[in-house]
């Protein structure tokens, strides 16, 4: 397919307009906050400002830069989010609350629909060469540079579709996978 380059992505205020966020991908393709059955994006958080809610979708977020934060769930269940490339599956009708742990951190986001699709990040970290599972709607490349379908992607940028991917030592790939529920 194609390769999204990080710096051509959009910056957009998140839903409850308290942060900006980089659309990825989106399915189906226009869909709106409401009626996306999946979507992939980067976020930046740089204040204590709470996640905009979304009933109804099951949420896994991966800490890409910066020192991360604490999150509380709905008052009383607490994550801290501070280890780089350790994906973390939340409700997304769950209030969150954040404190950040230093400064400014910047996550990748996978949403989808309950009872629709399923989705999951997987981490892979070089040296490897793999085939990638056909459920695997996107590779993001985290750290280093990757070879994707015989294509050069760079940290930041993403492959949609990928079927194909060599990772040299020090690489590193979020794949997501998403299926039928």
């Amino acid at each position: 397919m194609s390769i999204l380059r990080f710096d051509d992505l959009k910056a957009v205020p998140w839903k409850n307009g308290l942060g900006v966020t980089r659309e990825i991908a989106v399915v189906p393709a226009g869909a709106t906050m409401g009626d996306f059955l999946w979507r992939v994006s980067i976020a930046d958080v740089d204040t204590a400002s709470p996640f905009s809610c979304f009933p109804g979708i099951d949420r896994t977020i991966v800490l890409l830069e910066g020192d991360g934060f604490m999150m509380t769930l709905d008052g009383k269940r607490e994550h801290a989010l501070t280890t780089p490339l350790a994906p973390f599956d939340f409700p997304g009708e769950a209030r969150v609350d954040v404190t950040l742990a230093g400064g400014a951190t910047r996550d990748f986001n996978v949403m989808v629909r309950r009872g629709v699709r399923r989705g999951c990040v997987d981490v892979v970290h070089g040296p490897v060469t793999m085939t990638v599972a056909e459920d695997a709607v996107l590779l993001h490349v985290a750290r280093g540079e990757v070879h994707v379908d015989g294509q050069v992607c760079l940290q930041g940028d993403s492959f949609v579709a990928p079927r194909h991917a060599e990772l040299p030592r020090g690489a590193t790939a979020l794949v997501v996978v998403v299926s039928e529920a």
